[in-house]
């Protein structure tokens, strides 16, 4: 058996299924989630609990996670949305709703199974048989732009970027609220929440310096359209640093509130899009710059929130 995480149900998730609260706090899906309470690793005071269970607030639950076991990638033929490739590095459009590279409740239909079937043998191995040509990523319930390795050079020289911030990282984002500057910066320390394994948040304990500019694209009823860059590129930076200055990412339920009103719920995530990255070309020297148009799923909730005026 692996690592035992425990946790205490919260006010808010005292009328949820314990399968979506376990989804929720250990960044699985709910049918791994359901699989776990299935083979008796969730329990509370020593009993085992099930996926249907509704637990009060204030109940400790004890999950007993188990050991990854071996995994063989295999390739997918999923289509991608490819802006730019070459024999060193290919730039692609991620959708919403896509993981980035396999884990626990999702070694199937993830990017690095669809590159497997596009890229072949051509992916860089530094990250491992699971992470291949991964130098960077994004959430899954996060669209847009990533940069893909196909060779050790190009992601040592990109890694090399990252690390020292050179990278141009532009999001867009609906948040909750109205911000009332209409541009301004967010200079606040990201480490692993105190409580929480699968969370981020804004601690002077074991963390780093995390920044991130942002002005405001729009207004509208309840909510601010936000574009955003990043400075620093910390696990859900833009969703904690949000959520610390009171106005989450809409459609966010880690970072947000659990239940979504009603607008927001179609939304399936939240509401944050990679649009523009650039960089220098690690082999040629090139500098590169790419630009993704905002999906669906975001106007759609723009004219959404549009209409509430």
């Amino acid at each position: 058996m692996g690592e035992r995480f425990v946790f205490t149900v919260s006010a808010e998730q005292a009328a949820t299924r314990l399968d979506t609260i376990l989804s929720q706090e250990l960044d699985i899906s709910r049918s791994a989630a359901q699989q776990w309470l299935e083979q008796g690793l969730v329990t509370k005071d020593g009993k085992t609990l099930c996926k249907k269970d509704k637990l009060p607030a204030g109940c400790e639950v004890c999950v007993d996670i188990p050991e990854p076991v071996a995994y063989e990638v295999l390739a997918e033929d999923i289509p991608l949305d490819i802006l730019y490739e070459d024999t060193h590095l290919l730039v692609v459009n991620k959708p919403k709703g896509m993981v980035v590279h396999p884990a626990a409740g999702h070694y199937s239909g993830t990017l690095v199974n669809a590159l497997m079937a596009h890229c072949g043998d051509s992916l860089s191995g530094i990250n491992g048989v699971l992470r291949p040509g991964i130098v960077h990523r994004i959430d899954m319930d996060t669209s847009g732009l990533l940069i893909v390795a196909k060779s050790d050079c190009a992601h040592q020289g990109l890694a090399e970027q990252i690390k020292a911030h050179s990278f141009t990282r532009i999001y867009e984002a609906v948040v909750v609220g109205r911000i009332k500057q209409e541009n301004g910066t967010v200079s606040a320390p990201i480490g692993r929440h105190p409580t929480n394994r699968k969370k981020m948040a804004v601690t002077l304990s074991n963390s780093k310096d995390a920044t991130t500019h942002y002005e405001v694209l729009g207004y509208y009823p309840g909510y601010t359209h936000l574009r955003l860059r990043l400075e620093t590129g910390r696990t859900h930076q833009i969703r904690v640093h949000m959520s610390y200055l009171g106005h989450p990412v809409a459609g966010d339920t880690v970072y947000g509130a659990a239940v979504q009103p009603r607008e927001c719920r179609g939304l399936n995530g939240q509401c944050l899009h990679a649009r523009c990255i650039g960089f220098m070309h690690p082999v040629s020297g090139e500098e590169l710059y790419f630009e993704s148009d905002l999906p669906a799923y975001f106007t759609e909730f723009l004219q959404k929130i549009e209409g509430m005026r």
